[in-house]
């Protein structure tokens, strides 16, 4: 197939393009390497065609023109919380005008179907877990209303468009990539501060829980949801809770460090608890989560720490890529 990704030079979506390039398909990933989206050049499969863009950008239409794709993963996104509750303009404007200008030009492009990265967010604080897709929606921050209101869009999109799509309302997925900088994912940032034997943050009282999945799973159900799931909503996890400090102690047995810890008051559209059942998935998709959080957080622990010895830092190599970036490339002759 031949097929682009949004937000393919960032932690999820770079995971995505290896598998699709190690399964043989042909890929283009689009991504504008915002420096809070955690997309990086230095995430990219060699064997990927590469456009320095936004998705936002009246330009994307000659990408899709050009490379007349298949399928779309869009996993372009503004991905955090706090940056939505405190800019909800700049992230509907990302979130759902860039869906939007993406959704226009896979229809003029006759795209036959696109992989949505939705969130498990759109279901706020459920009465009951675990969520699954009949669990009503309360979106409680302004990142996980633009992602329920594109799956909205998705629907329509198919109804008036025939333009095919599978959602997955994914939880919280850590793993290798993820930036250990950013506002976003609670594993890695903990695992930057406990390798660099500093001091780490801990909002509430550190007993809310989240469902936390890896990188590797989520690869691997991008590959089965190009063929499968037409239409179709999936609520992704491992089934299991999982408090903040409780990754706090694991990681200090991985690492054999105690990192201070600051207490801080919760943060605007944090929920106490998530936890997803993904049967649906299971029996629809042939999908279930197979990494422990343990497994998964030791690879993690173990990739930081190859990163840390090379000579250039994170810091850099985004200034690099910006530098190189600056002018916005179009697909390669």
């Amino acid at each position: 197939m031949r097929i682009i990704i949004t937000g393919g030079a960032g932690f999820i979506g770079s995971h995505i393009a290896d598998a699709y390039i190690a399964a043989g398909h042909e890929v283009v990933v689009v991504d504008s390497l915002w420096a809070h989206g955690g997309g990086r050049r230095d995430n990219l499969p060699p064997k990927a065609s590469f456009v320095h863009m936004d998705i936002r950008d009246a330009g994307i239409e000659r990408v899709f023109r050009d490379f007349a794709p298949d399928v779309v993963s869009h996993h372009a996104a503004q991905h955090s919380v706090a940056i939505s509750s405190r800019d909800p303009a700049l992230d509907a404007q990302i979130n759902v005008l860039g869906l939007i200008n993406v959704l226009d030009n896979c229809v003029k492009a006759k795209v036959k179907k696109v992989l949505f990265a939705s969130s498990g967010a759109t279901f706020g604080e459920p009465d009951v877990l675990p969520a699954n897709e009949q669990t009503p929606q309360r979106p409680e921050s302004p990142y996980a209303i633009t992602k329920m209101v594109a799956e909205h869009y998705l629907r329509f999109y198919k109804a008036q468009h025939g333009l095919d799509f599978t959602a997955m309302r994914y939880g919280n997925v850590y793993g290798p990539r993820q930036d250990p900088n950013g506002e976003a994912g609670v594993i890695s940032i903990f695992i930057g501060k406990f390798l660099a034997h500093q001091g780490i943050k801990i909002f509430w009282d550190g007993e809310q829980t989240r469902d936390y999945v890896y990188v590797g799973d989520i690869a691997r159900l991008n590959e089965i949801a190009l063929t499968k799931g037409s239409g179709s909503c999936y609520a992704i996890g491992t089934g299991k809770k999982t408090s903040v400090n409780e990754i706090y102690r694991a990681l200090a047995e991985v690492t054999g460090f105690e990192a201070p810890i600051e207490w801080n008051d919760r943060r605007p559209g944090d929920v106490r608890d998530a936890q997803f059942d993904s049967s649906l998935a299971k029996a629809e998709l042939g999908w279930e989560s197979t990494t422990s959080i343990l497994d998964g957080m030791r690879q993690t622990v173990e990739f930081f720490r190859h990163a840390s010895d090379k000579p250039t830092s994170t810091k850099a190599q985004n200034a690099a890529s910006k530098r190189k970036g600056a002018q916005k490339a179009g697909l390669p002759a």
